[in-house]
């Protein structure tokens, strides 16, 4: 017979808690695919046999790869999200984590246009866990804060203004139709001289307030005062000054330091440890050994780094692996695989002439400016953790079982993050510093080093595509293969993944973003090869649409020049069907214009074209580059894009200067080497990353197609840069460069 929860030991109910948590987590994830439309098949499907598992999976995945991504319900009561003071300012906590991509700034502009407030007087916080928001609410990634938030923003924006037109009508005599909403106030209409502020209707308000059970009509576009144009960021002034707070700045009364003793090896796992000689270390409070864990507490983070090298430990397991192991591991094999997209019989054309060819995408860190970073305080019952996160419930999660504390006593409260792109996932190191702050009673903050974050951070996994296309006899793409080997990115149990949904899925559906074949060939497949290597990977800018485009457009280049067209016009013949294909159309013929395709560039330059379709936007990149055996320089770069609405002009802007630059970064230099079971470049003098003269001129096009937002702005654009570049290193000097970082040595 089971055990009884409080027969079970804390070690068991902790493992419990976890494996209920992960298992929460995937089937979250899983309801969320079976509300898109595959639900029957998939429930009845997966109890059958081969075939119908085949076909299950096949659909499951398909809805994954094209559909948006979960997230938690946002609070219903406007008073979770606003605060109006007496003094008319509206106070605005916004459960999205700002990594310096400006999205408290567009989720304002949504929430001040439909509750009509004067810019002047908002003032914007980031939203903690106690404030009432959903762990999943509250995470951040893969480009989907606006088109998620979008919606029900407004309509909680416009819930508030309704409940407080409905009081300045009571307190005033009037009707709610004789009231209208200008900057925080409302007036009668026509006497301007009747207007009462917001925060004043607040003051002056008797009883409860009643939310309405239906939401009020929202805004016509037409009437948007901030949507749509470029408004300053809400965070310049705390940042130019110097007073925005980060992970690393975190300081409270009577905060010591901590660090934490790392494995030599990947996987290898604590066996011993002892105090050794640390305790003696100048500065040193307290060692800290628990099960599989050692860190030291001092005075100051130097002291405890130092500390660290005094423990004396003995490590067991970890792998020896070495790159060219990595590199023979991460190959497309010949047969197996996981099938996420099929139209037709791409084998039907095996007779007509086949074009064939393999890619592949190294492990790159995150290389962002801010390591990771927090600070804990813990008594027996409750912690409060100042945490550098992209997700604060999953950080909740893995500090609730690792101190087994219920999570509702844990309160996290996010900082700035000085950089993430996908890194700040992971909640390790919120975890070093609550079990250290426990195990001393005071607050305690760890950082990590430079070198610990390049060496122990989960990477951009390796990858590799194998493409093989048909052509009949007068040049028509007939048949498209696409094959994708991958290493984790979903199914790493470190950011909540693996378990059941890899069971369910068979592929990492977001290893395969950017596989799909969006053109319009009457034979396409795209099979995924599951390829494990024993270094941790997971979310890196883009996810799979870096290492999946970079393939799949650097191979419609091939498939053109063997067709004889122009590779924007070979695109533009085979764009996607109904409207994605008129989006194709549109930005294709912007950024087209925009590098005034139809002219020949300079003597000593070329160019080369690239569209990808990502998290609901369209992109089409050209490049123009120069190149000798020293270096491959891109000059220029237009790029025109479609996430439907954009919100902030300006900020869209410099998103895709960002992504055009990150992406020229990766594919010249970026790549890092494990050698027996450990990388080898462990800081910015072994890991080149793009300069300032790598920076070209940067040209953009902000294509709108639909009447709300439709697509992301932060990842997107990054998966058509590294094809861009090798199409036109081509176009330059006939070499095709099929594996990064690229060189021409």
């Amino acid at each position: 017979m089971a055990k009884q929860p409080e027969q079970l030991s804390p070690e068991e109910q902790a493992a419990a808690a976890e494996k209920k948590a992960r298992r929460a987590i995937s089937r979250r994830r899983f309801l969320m695919v079976l509300g898109g439309g595959v639900g029957v098949l998939a429930v009845g499907a997966v109890l059958g046999g081969p075939t119908l598992v085949r076909e299950a999976r096949l659909a499951i995945n398909q809805a994954f790869l094209t559909g948006a991504a979960p997230s938690g319900a946002p609070p219903k009561s406007p008073f979770v999200w606003f605060e109006i003071t007496a003094d008319n300012i509206a106070h605005l906590y916004i459960p999205k984590i700002e990594m310096g991509q400006g999205i408290h700034t567009a989720l304002t502009q949504i929430a001040a246009d439909e509750l009509e407030l004067d810019w002047a007087q908002i003032q914007v916080h980031q939203a903690d866990s106690a404030r009432g928001f959903d762990g999943d609410l509250m995470f951040t990634f893969g480009s989907t804060s606006v088109t998620a938030m979008y919606q029900p923003i407004r309509e909680i924006a416009a819930t508030l203004r309704e409940m407080l037109r409905a009081e300045a009508a009571a307190q005033m005599g009037r009707t709610t139709t004789e009231m209208v909403a200008v900057g925080s106030a409302f007036e009668v209409s026509g006497a301007p001289e009747t207007r009462i502020a917001y925060g004043k209707i607040i003051t002056d308000k008797q009883g409860e307030w009643s939310i309405p059970g239906t939401v009020p009509a929202l805004k016509a576009n037409s009437d948007f005062r901030y949507i749509g144009t470029s408004a300053p960021r809400v965070d310049l002034r705390e940042k130019v000054t110097g007073r925005a707070i980060y992970g690393y700045d975190v300081r409270v009364e009577g905060m010591v330091y901590g660090a934490v003793a790392r494995p030599p090896r990947y996987g290898a796992k604590l066996k011993s440890a002892t105090a050794g000689d640390a305790e003696t270390q100048p500065g040193v409070i307290a060692v800290v050994i628990q099960d599989g864990f050692a860190g030291v507490i001092a005075s100051a983070r130097t002291q405890a780094q130092n500390a660290i090298l005094h423990l004396a430990l003995e490590w067991e397991g970890g792998t020896t692996i070495s790159q060219a192991e990595i590199d023979s591991i991460v190959s497309v094999p010949a047969e197996g695989g996981t099938l996420i997209q099929r139209d037709g019989d791409v084998t039907s054309a095996a007779n007509s002439k086949r074009i064939e060819a393999r890619y592949r995408t190294p492990m790159a860190v995150h290389a962002q400016l801010e390591p990771q970073a927090a600070m804990a305080t813990v008594t027996a019952d409750s912690a409060v953790v100042y945490a550098s996160t992209q997700a604060p419930g999953l950080t909740r999660e893995k500090i609730a079982l690792a101190l087994k504390l219920d999570e509702a006593k844990i309160e996290i409260i996010p900082t700035y993050v000085g950089g993430a792109f996908g890194r700040k996932t992971g909640a390790d190191v919120g975890v070093e510093a609550a079990l250290l702050a426990k195990a001393t009673g005071r607050p305690v903050h760890v950082g990590w080093t430079r070198e610990e974050d390049m060496k122990y951070g989960y990477r951009r996994p390796p990858a590799a595509n194998h493409l093989w296309a048909t052509l009949d006899g007068e040049g028509n793409l007939t048949a498209l293969h696409h094959g994708i080997a991958s290493s984790d990115v979903l199914f790493n149990p470190e950011v909540g993944g693996g378990g059941f949904l890899e069971t369910l899925l068979g592929a990492d559906p977001l290893a395969a973003y950017g596989g799909l074949i969006h053109y319009n060939i009457p034979n396409r497949r795209v099979i995924y090869h599951t390829t494990r290597v024993p270094v941790p990977t997971a979310y890196w800018r883009g996810l799979g649409s870096f290492a999946n485009t970079f393939a799949s457009e650097s191979f419609m280049d091939e498939i053109a020049f063997e067709a004889g067209i122009d590779p924007l016009e070979f695109r533009l013949r085979y764009k996607p069907e109904g409207d994605l294909g008129a989006r194709y159309e549109a930005a294709l013929t912007a950024a087209s214009q925009l590098a005034n395709w139809a002219t020949p560039p300079a003597p000593g330059r070329g160019r080369g074209v690239a569209v990808t379709y990502d998290r609901g936007t369209v992109v089409a990149l050209i490049v123009e580059v120069s190149g000798d055996e020293q270096r491959i320089r891109v000059h220029h770069a237009w790029c025109a894009v479609d996430p439907g609405l954009v919100i902030n002009p300006d900020g869209a802007i410099a998103q895709v200067q960002g992504s055009i630059i990150m992406g020229i970064s990766s594919a010249l230099y970026e790549r890092q080497v494990v050698e027996n079971g450990m990388a080898t470049n462990q800081n910015f003098n072994d890991y080149p990353l793009a300069r300032m003269t790598d920076a070209p001129t940067i040209d953009v096009a902000l294509l709108s197609s639909d009447d709300t937002p439709i697509g992301g702005m932060g990842e997107p654009v990054i998966g058509a840069v590294p094809a861009a570049i090798s199409n036109a290193v081509f176009a330059l000097m006939g070499l095709r460069l099929r594996e990064m970082p690229f060189t021409l040595g």
